[in-house]
């Protein structure tokens, strides 16, 4: 089970990147460039949860997402996919930085359940951290 984690530090306050992460409205696949439209969906929501599909061509999973605004912490599990098993998760820890913004803490572990899953489980080690910390960049440039 291939786990990636880094940290990431942003000028936004939490607040704005614990927004920025629940954002659940029709503009997270323009936030969140890897959703399409298409594999956008959410299924029920309420404070602090929401249960979302989200996804593209090549991966798609229906996840439960928590959060805390106080302890700063915001989970997301897998609950079906076309590429990982329940169990599989993001955990994004938030901080406030020391001198303003925040620091994020973020740890992704995937557990394979098809051969495409594996596939993208095997360059998880050798790219994730750089996709996955670009991502969020992304997402955090936009989110503004």
């Amino acid at each position: 089970m291939p786990t990636v984690h880094f940290q990431l530090a942003t000028d936004l306050a939490p607040e704005a990147v614990l927004s920025a992460l629940t954002d659940f409205s029709d503009r997270r696949p323009d936030l969140y460039r890897n959703i399409d439209r298409s594999h956008f969906r959410v299924h029920g929501r309420g404070p602090g949860w929401a249960d979302v599909t989200e996804g593209n061509v090549l991966a798609w999973e229906r996840s439960r997402y928590e959060w805390d605004a106080a302890s700063g912490l915001v989970t997301v599990k897998t609950t079906e996919s076309d590429s990982w098993s329940p169990g599989s998760r993001w955990e994004y820890r938030l901080r406030p930085g020391a001198v303003g913004g925040t620091q994020i803490d973020v740890t992704v572990v995937r557990n394979a359940r098809t051969l495409r899953g594996k596939l993208i489980a095997l360059g998880l080690p050798l790219l994730g951290v750089r996709v996955l910390r670009s991502d969020l960049q992304n997402v955090l440039s936009h989110a503004r």
